[in-house]
């Protein structure tokens, strides 16, 4: 990378509504940094997946043991993580960042059109198309003072990936100059 330099380690949350392509784009990104990828999916309790599975919505009570378990799995990560996690709140990032505090959210922001297409298309998640709506509501955009990357995800993916990873390697080279 680089002239050879090494990629200094990285934690990265791809976040976004279900359907913009975390798992997807996220597995891509970690890849073009050299980083091993953690769907965030993976790391929520037994519990949720079932009330999820039956289209109900995660309350934030829902959400806080499995937003710190994603922290410490970023914190844990010697060499870098890329992890796929909704991060849907301000609140949400902030207890991610409790745990983890170098972490950079990459939010794969799309219109609902394009997010709902996705959805119907996909076979074998626990995530309902229905639940769309109440993570668009719940859905507070990464401000100016959060430290993020935003993509638009219609673009083609090869495009987006690019994008990201070289947006993504300027913030690691800030941060270590």
């Amino acid at each position: 990378m680089n002239g050879g330099a090494a990629f200094p380690a990285r934690r990265i949350v791809v976040m976004g509504v279900s359907g913009c392509g975390k798992s997807t784009i996220g597995a891509l990104v970690a890849a073009g940094l050299g980083l091993p990828f953690t769907d965030g999916d993976s790391l929520h309790p037994l519990e949720n997946i079932a009330k999820m599975a039956a289209g109900i919505p995660l309350d934030d009570a829902d959400r806080a043991p499995w937003l710190a378990v994603v922290g410490r799995e970023l914190a844990s990560s010697a060499n870098g993580l890329v992890v796929a996690c909704s991060a849907l709140k301000r609140s949400y990032r902030e207890a991610i960042l409790a745990e983890a505090p170098d972490v950079v959210f990459l939010h794969l922001d799309g219109a609902r059109e394009v997010l709902e297409t996705r959805l119907e298309g996909r076979s074998g998640h626990f995530m309902p198309a229905a639940l769309l709506d109440s993570q668009l509501a719940a859905l507070e955009a990464p401000g100016d003072d959060e430290p993020a990357v935003v993509i638009d995800i219609s673009a083609p993916v090869d495009a987006l990936v690019r994008d990201a990873v070289v947006r993504l390697k300027g913030i690691a080279l800030r941060q270590s100059a």
